[in-house]
């Protein structure tokens, strides 16, 4: 009888052992497999975000290094203006193009060279239109990182209902057979484990690189900031020269 049962219990585990996770997919139950189709879905197109932001950012601080070296290179300013047109083609261009637009406006309607109230108030005008710069072209940088923030916090307990699922699908199977062996209980509890699996393995990244490409933003942000309040120091003292 021992020998018995120990072939029994060997054919199983040889059994769950030849199960692939192809074969935990397709044996799973139709609410667990939405479940990983789900989460699945979630992790690609984390996976593509995360490697959008990731070039993106490093494209854009080269850029910003390259501009910042033309800025400062002691060349003209509208010259460089002119130089990049309309269409700027980077947030920290974008913020200088901003202001000398604002600035040459100004100058072609006599401005610059009126009172000190008017001064102030252009100097006013000018700050807010590089704040506004900065905001709107963050806003575009930040797109789709609440996507990573939710899968990040929600995936996990999307798997978490999956396996729930699963094991109370395994435990029905073992009261319908009145059978406890291996061969019974193990591919539920695998399907239903898996699903908890996939929910780490698209939630894990997605915190990681939220964190990291958060970061990133913060710092690029405080440098578009840190540009616009020296761009508005040079502008300003050009108008108390001009007086």
């Amino acid at each position: 009888m021992d020998q018995t049962a120990q072939i029994a219990l060997g054919t199983a585990a040889a059994e769950v052992s030849t199960l692939s996770i192809w074969d935990l997919f397709l044996a799973a139950d139709p609410i667990v497999k939405g479940v990983m189709f789900m989460l699945l879905i979630a992790s690609v197109i984390c996976w593509a975000i995360i490697f959008d932001k990731t070039f993106k950012m490093r494209s854009l601080r080269r850029r910003a290094s390259d501009f910042e070296e033309a800025f400062w290179s002691g060349g003209s300013l509208e010259d460089l203006y002119d130089r990049m047109g309309n269409h700027p083609e980077d947030p920290m261009s974008a913020v200088f193009a901003s202001a000398m637009r604002e600035w040459r406006r100004s100058a072609a309607r006599g401005l610059t060279a009126k009172g000190n109230e008017i001064r102030a108030s252009l100097r006013q005008r000018i700050d807010q239109v590089m704040a506004l710069t900065v905001s709107r072209e963050m806003e575009a940088l930040e797109k789709r990182m609440t996507f990573l923030a939710s899968v990040g916090s929600t995936a996990p307990f999307i798997g978490l209902f999956g396996t729930v699922w699963g094991i109370m699908n395994s435990f029905q199977s073992i009261a319908a057979s009145k059978n406890t062996s291996l061969a019974v209980v193990a591919p539920g509890i695998a399907e239903a484990l898996f699903a908890t699996a996939l929910g780490l393995v698209a939630a894990i990244p997605a915190v990681i690189f939220y964190n990291k490409i958060s970061s990133d933003l913060g710092k690029y942000a405080a440098r578009l900031e840190g540009f616009a309040s020296e761009f508005g120091s040079i502008l300003s003292r050009q108008l108390d020269e001009g007086q």
